[in-house]
Order: C-alpha cells, then sequence, then structure tokens
C-alpha cells in the first residue's frame, strides 16, 4: 500500500520559516520523481519545486532563491526547506510521486501535476502579513 504523509506546515509570519518533510512508503521510493505542489483557496493546484532520481531540482519562478527541494533515499523522505515565507505561499502543500518518462525532464513534472502516480494527503502553511 502506497502511502506519501505530509508534515511540517503551520502558520508563520511574511518572513518566517519552515520545513516540510514527506515520508513515502509502499513503493520503490528512489525510482520516482518526487515533487511538492500547493493548491491556495479558489485556485488550482500548482507546481513548486521537483526533484528527479539523479538529485536533479527545478522549481517554479515563484519560489526560486527560498524554497529547496532535497530528498534522502536511504530514509524515504522528501524535503521543503522554504525561507523568507510570503502571503502568496499560503496554501495546501502536496507531495507527490512520479514514474519518469522517457524522453521527458522533471520541468514536466512540475508544469503538470497530472503526471503524478501518487499523492499525500497534504498539510497546510498559512502565512501572515
Amino acid at each position: 500500500q502506497v502511502q506519501l504523509v505530509e508534515s511540517g506546515g503551520g502558520s508563520v509570519q511574511a518572513g518566517g520559516s519552515l520545513r516540510l518533510s514527506c515520508a513515502a512508503s509502499g513503493y520503490t521510493y528512489s525510482d520516482y520523481w518526487m515533487g511538492w505542489f500547493r493548491q491556495a483557496p479558489g485556485k488550482e493546484r500548482e507546481g513548486v519545486a521537483v526533484i528527479g532520481t539523479s538529485g536533479l531540482t527545478t522549481y517554479a519562478d515563484s519560489v526560486k532563491g527560498r524554497f529547496t527541494i532535497s530528498r534522502d533515499n536511504a530514509k524515504n523522505t522528501l524535503y521543503l526547506q522554504m525561507i523568507s515565507l510570503e502571503p502568496e505561499d499560503t496554501g495546501m502543500y502536496y507531495c507527490a510521486a512520479a514514474q519518469p518518462r522517457a524522453g521527458r525532464g522533471i520541468a514536466n513534472f512540475v508544469r503538470s501535476p497530472s503526471l503524478a502516480n501518487y499523492w499525500g494527503q497534504g498539510t497546510q502553511v498559512t502565512v501572515s502579513p
């Protein structure tokens, strides 16, 4: 049974930091691209950051320089370090796993959440002004 369990969300003031974690189980974690996505009320789910099986990363323009995605294959865990948080970063944050697609790079995953094979339940991040 595949499980992705996010943790680390919370409420912070603008300029603050949070570190999200996602514990994965039930599949071969190291074989999958992993990503963080977020959804604000009334908006579509959008890609935040993706990390490939080799450790290559890509980010949405809105979070470049502020967020860092990483993975620990020994612990089957995905992380998202977020600094300089802004109210616009508020939303439910989800981790997701996708099988690598031949001929496609990880940038496709951050742009297309539909490529995900598995999703977590999400963790709420709220940033106040």
